[in-house]
């Protein structure tokens, strides 16, 4: 193992050790929010510090194996000694290569909350149904996993399609888990208004956001617009006769958000505005305007048939993710929800890349 990681290890190993004597200070325990916090950062600490243990163990009996099998004179025994030799030395290895990924910088938005946006792209209707067939998808998969998702705002077709819609989702790293999901998603197929049977191409936009928290985000009243209107929907019952509506717009930076699911005014203004944190939250994070626009480029590009991360073909029951140039030909299970393999397959090209990049 490389001199760095070995400092960066021990050192983690000794803010390890300092917390867990902290803990069983009398003074720490009478402050519950002191302790609290102690007994976070060192939970945080505790798989990495159990394995350079493991790691420190492997490296001494190794060479203690290998000490006494040069001064056994008994050839059997020298044999099971250097065999244990070698075996601790496979075990070091093996941690060796998951410390590194536990040493990886992590992500600081990956336990949040977040924010998704799909929406139709080219093709039409036939993209405002494949857009509803994602919301689908996603709903489905976040019940798997205990994720709640709640719609900030939709624009449907009177055929079912979506032609946008927001959504906000909390629960255990939902972030992390969805994060991989942002760009153009391509469906090949047959349309149900397709009468020659002619495969066609069409597109869906997807975009994930954390959440941003209160206090990260500083909004200023005289940045603002707050509109109240009417909501509006497909039709009949689904129009609201009263004025529930929400539109905020961000003046300084030209950010609109809207939001009409809820029948009261004031839950619309809070998801409303949950949206725009998040979105201003993306912004100064990416410092400037042209590297926010940049920035929310490749997170769903122009919608473009050309620009995909993934295609979902139909006719073959394939769905491949062109960015690891991953494949699985389970597309029905897949556009139920059943997208765990692909998530998994993304979270670990990333770490490969990391780890290529720390070489």
């Amino acid at each position: 193992m490389k001199e760095k990681f070995l400092d960066k290890l021990e050192e983690i190993y000794k803010r390890y050790r300092g917390l867990s004597e902290k803990l069983s200070d009398p003074a720490v325990i009478a402050d519950t929010a002191e302790w609290t916090k102690t007994a976070k950062e060192q939970s945080e600490l505790t798989e990495t510090a159990q394995k350079y243990e493991e790691y420190l163990t492997a490296i001494k009996e190794r060479s203690e194996a290998e000490q006494a099998a040069k001064t056994e004179s008994d050839r059997e025994m020298k044999e099971l000694l250097l065999s244990e030799a070698e075996s601790c030395k496979d075990r070091a290895a093996t941690l060796t290569d998951e410390l590194k990924i536990l040493l990886l910088p992590k992500d600081k938005n990956d336990d949040r909350n977040c924010i998704m946006e799909i929406r139709g792209g080219a093709g039409g209707e036939e993209a405002a149904l494949f857009a509803a067939e994602l919301y689908r998808m996603y709903l489905n998969y976040c019940e798997r996993h205990r994720l709640k998702a709640e719609i900030v705002d939709v624009n449907e077709t009177e055929l079912g399609g979506i032609k946008e819609i927001v959504l906000n989702i909390s629960g255990r790293d939902a972030y992390k888990q969805l994060k991989f999901e942002s760009g153009v998603h391509r469906v090949q197929r047959v349309p149900e208004t397709e009468s020659q049977g002619r495969v066609h191409t069409s597109t869906a936009t997807v975009a994930v956001m954390p959440e941003a928290e209160d206090v990260e985000v500083e909004i200023k009243d005289e940045d603002i617009r707050v509109d109240v209107y009417r909501s509006s929907g497909a039709g009949g019952q689904k129009v609201n006769k009263t004025e529930t509506a929400i539109r905020i717009t961000h003046f300084p930076t030209g950010i609109v958000v809207t939001c009409q699911d809820e029948r009261s005014q004031l839950k619309n203004k809070d998801k409303a505005f949950k949206v725009l944190r998040s979105r201003l939250y993306d912004f100064y994070n990416s410092q400037n305007r042209s590297a926010y626009d940049e920035h929310r480029k490749s997170l769903v590009g122009r919608g473009d048939r050309s620009e995909r991360i993934r295609t979902y073909n139909f006719p073959q029951g394939r769905v491949t993710d062109h960015r690891i140039g991953y494949s699985l030909y389970s597309l029905d299970a897949f556009i139920m929800g059943d997208i765990e393999g692909m998530v998994e397959a993304l979270a670990v090209a990333e770490r490969e890349a990391q780890l290529a990049g720390e070489e």
